[in-house]
């Protein structure tokens, strides 16, 4: 295919957008800055559920040690700062990532094949990370879900984003009727009657079977060997990912779609006017927070019981969580292609190794939890935690930009890409 025809075929996709910077040769650096932020934010939302059970993720008394009142606080802070925000800016980014690098495909004449192939072997690291290593991964949703994306990589950018938002529109509806009733069924005056008799006996049991499973998982990581570790996923947690397709599918989709849409219009690469980007994004940033903050308050007023959690965290911030993830992109894209400085550049280079840090941060949890290496995992609080998360922060941005001095990729970045062409790519500058 001729130059020409490259960019016509571009221009069929994409309206009446520009030639993007990624195809005239440019990196587009407020992708690389939003990535670094997102990968650091992840580690900010997970620790919990590296270092405690997973039930500890939404529910206080999931901790293996003492929740304090300031524990409670901090609950309430990473609710309404972190959980949910730093995953949803995630898969914006894989949805941008997901057109960028088409348009780079088609420009060389490929298509759809290159990219499900790049996905196909994302999906087995994806399953590598789940079962080897710890099995919070995402990779294997964001594998599966990029191919279903796939679909509408064609579309105008309007209505990429007009499906995404109805899709998100959509999806809160049907996830909330599956996560928020248990809460009206077990917790409140509605499931007294009669009627929920049965069902309210199985929620209390589902209940005390998902805290004794943390309590068994707690005698597989501290007591158990790595092969012991391993079994465990398989065998306890085999199915897990199919769960995880079907609990994270209506709000993935729709946020990878709005996020190509984004990208098409230009929010990363400074083409939309800066202060107008600026000045919605924080309205979006503070009225979704400011709703968020409300659900946190509720939650922490009744004491934290275990479904009003659940519903909080997987059905009744969902809406409030999308003006802040749209926020947070167009903030961060703004503060990405106008600021410098030795942080930014050091975050830069964290989010163009991503992937060897997130697949990294979750190496480096195994070595200070398991009982076979460090032996921390439920023996700290939120605050220990928090700083665990802080010097993992501190390596990510030690060692990135050294790296990507001397490379041109991270090393998995690397494996990845000779992996999708199935040829070898140089390594050293």
């Amino acid at each position: 295919m001729s130059q020409a025809n490259d960019r016509a075929a571009i221009a069929d996709t994409a309206g009446d957008d520009p030639l993007p910077s990624a195809l005239a040769g440019n990196r587009i650096v407020s992708l690389d800055f939003i990535r670094g932020i997102a990968v650091m934010g992840i580690l900010a939302a997970n620790i919990v559920a590296f270092g405690q059970p997973f039930s500890a993720y939404m529910y206080p008394d999931g901790f293996l040690v003492p929740h304090s009142d300031a524990d409670d606080w901090m609950w309430v802070a990473q609710f309404v700062l972190i959980d949910g925000k730093m995953r949803g800016l995630f898969t914006l980014l894989f949805g941008a990532g997901l057109y960028l690098f088409m348009e780079k495909a088609w420009a060389k004449g490929e298509g759809r094949e290159l990219q499900a192939r790049r996905l196909f072997w994302l999906l087995l690291f994806g399953l590598v990370h789940f079962y080897l290593i710890w099995r919070g991964d995402i990779l294997i949703y964001y594998a599966v879900f990029g191919l279903v994306t796939m679909i509408g990589i064609r579309w105008a950018a309007k209505t990429q984003l007009l499906v995404g938002l109805l899709g998100y529109a959509a999806g809160i509806a049907m996830v909330a009727s599956f996560t928020a009733s248990p809460y009206f069924i077990a917790e409140t005056a509605l499931g007294e009657q009669p009627a929920y008799a049965e069902l309210r006996e199985q929620l209390a049991a589902d209940k005390q079977t998902t805290l004794e499973e943390g309590q068994a998982e707690r005698q597989v990581i501290v007591e158990g060997s790595y092969p012991d570790y391993v079994r465990h996923n398989i065998t306890e947690h085999g199915g897990d990912p199919l769960f995880g397709l079907f609990l994270f599918a209506l709000e993935s989709v729709p946020l990878m779609l709005i996020g190509m849409a984004l990208y098409r219009f230009g929010l990363f690469s400074g083409r939309m006017n800066p202060g107008r980007q600026l000045r919605w994004g924080l309205a979006g940033i503070a009225i979704g927070s400011a709703v968020t903050l409300l659900i946190a308050l509720w939650v922490k007023g009744i004491g934290f019981s275990y479904w009003s959690t659940l519903a909080a965290f997987m059905s009744f911030s969902m809406l409030p969580r999308l003006p802040v993830v749209l926020g947070l992109a167009a903030v961060l894209a703004v503060i990405g292609t106008r600021t410098s400085g030795w942080l930014m550049e050091r975050i830069s280079a964290a989010g163009r190794a991503a992937f060897t840090n997130y697949i990294g941060t979750s190496l480096v949890m195994l070595l200070v939890f398991h009982g076979w290496a460090g032996g921390l995992y439920g023996e700290l609080g939120r605050r220990e935690l928090y700083l665990v998360m802080l010097a993992t922060w501190a390596l990510m941005l030690l060692w990135s930009k050294p790296w990507l001095t001397r490379f041109r990729f991270g090393p998995l970045e690397w494996l990845w890409r000779c992996l999708t062409y199935w040829q070898m790519f140089p390594l050293r500058r």
